[in-house]
């Protein structure tokens, strides 16, 4: 059974004060907490297995390349991936899309054809694709949404045509919580011959994602976003497309045979993987996932839900607050304005009751001229929450009107 309290017990965070008061973390889609034992893994890697991995022949050298290369393995198998070669480790998802929209622009697109993204985009999922369509001439076409925050699929499907070469799409809005129907996304887009890349920074940590099942081409997260380290992500991509992109990076790892006049490169996944890897961060990794997998995602969504489902009804009682983003269909956040009162001045006044939520444009700013408002504050949730931080949420935005 779900027992938040016993999950609660494997994040040292939560037992601090914050401003001498109990800590409530609010700002899980921004990023998660840490359970002890990633912290623990992280620390073990540093003072006792602290070496480069891949090529070396000493014992710390093989045992490190083993346990990264095990999560390589665990995340395969997370995603439901075919091969482990198709998990390529990033810095995040940032660093993920980023990758997959320079391979596009040397050597997939061309003037006139057309990227996909939507309205609800996180920059990330934006400035790349407009940096590569503006190194060949391509176009950028928004696919639009409705005020509760859906996807208006029969104008998607009117938008594709032969000219569209990539969809580019987040799975679970980070500002809204909208869940995108990215499957038939995803075949939509195929029949028209273009490839889909799925932003699952939001998702990994509330959803189970099966990339073969989705049939998306790429697929990119963050480990932060599922109780693992920063500085790590992934990347997974269908092996055939991978082969035909371009290295991203040039260094270390990534080369089979290199002169002064030529270079060729490694085979998959280290074509992509130039450099020294954040090694702790990766090895950690793992441990986030079998976190994850002990409890399952089945549990995790179950129990978020109710505490959506708890927090909404709670805070459309508040006079003078509007949610932004009403999709049926939401993972666990809630973003809202309030007559009278800007987000950054409630979030101030809340991170002096020790809550900590986010406020602004969340890195969404096309999303906020859609709705003509500047910033929400955005509380999200996580399965170390609990109603009772929800009513202290709403008794801390009652104290902070009255203030205000």
């Amino acid at each position: 059974m779900f027992d938040v309290n016993k999950i609660r017990s494997q994040f040292p965070i939560l037992t601090r004060k914050i401003r001498g008061k109990d800590f409530i973390y609010f700002d899980n889609a921004a990023t998660t907490l840490k359970p002890q034992r990633v912290i623990e893994r992280v620390n073990t890697h540093y003072a006792q297995e602290s070496a480069n991995i891949h090529r070396g022949v000493h014992y710390l050298s093989e045992f490190g390349t083993m346990e990264y290369e095990k999560t390589r393995e665990t995340v395969r198998a997370f995603l439901n991936a075919k091969e482990s070669k198709e998990i390529i480790f990033t810095k995040g998802t940032t660093d993920s899309i980023n990758l997959v929209a320079h391979g596009f622009a040397a050597s997939k697109l061309k003037a006139g054809d057309e990227i996909m993204i939507s309205t609800m985009e996180h920059h990330s999922n934006i400035v790349p694709w407009q940096l590569a369509a503006e190194k060949v001439g391509a176009k950028i076409i928004e696919i639009p949404i409705n005020k509760d925050g859906d996807i208006l699929l029969e104008e998607y499907k009117k938008l594709l045509s032969t000219k569209t070469k990539l969809v580019s799409i987040i799975a679970i809005s980070n500002t809204l919580g909208t869940i995108n129907p990215i499957k038939e996304m995803i075949a939509l887009a195929h029949e028209v011959g273009a490839e889909v890349m799925v932003d699952g920074a939001q998702a990994v940590a509330h959803q189970k994602i099966d990339v073969r099942d989705l049939d998306c081409d790429y697929f990119a997260f963050s480990g932060h976003k599922i109780f693992g380290p920063t500085g790590i992500g992934v990347l997974y991509g269908k092996e055939s497309l991978l082969d035909s992109l371009p290295p991203y990076q040039g260094g270390g790892d990534m080369i089979d045979r290199v002169t002064i006049q030529k270079t060729t490169y490694n085979e998959l996944p280290f074509k992509f993987e130039a450099g020294t890897p954040n090694i702790a961060g990766g090895i950690a990794l793992h441990e986030a996932i079998e976190f994850v997998n002990e409890i399952g995602l089945e549990e995790i969504a179950k129990y978020e839900e109710s505490l959506l489902h708890y927090a909404t009804s709670k805070l459309v009682e508040i006079d003078g607050l509007t949610l932004i983003g009403t999709a049926k269909n939401k993972a666990s956040v809630n973003s809202f304005v309030i007559e009278g009162v800007h987000p950054h001045d409630l979030g101030t006044l809340l991170d002096q009751q020790g809550i900590a939520v986010r406020t602004g444009h969340h890195c969404t700013q096309p999303l906020m001229d859609f709705y003509q408002i500047p910033a929400t504050t955005r509380a999200s949730y996580s399965i170390y929450n609990t109603m009772e931080e929800i009513d202290g949420l709403v008794m801390g935005i009652q104290k902070a009107k009255e203030l205000l």
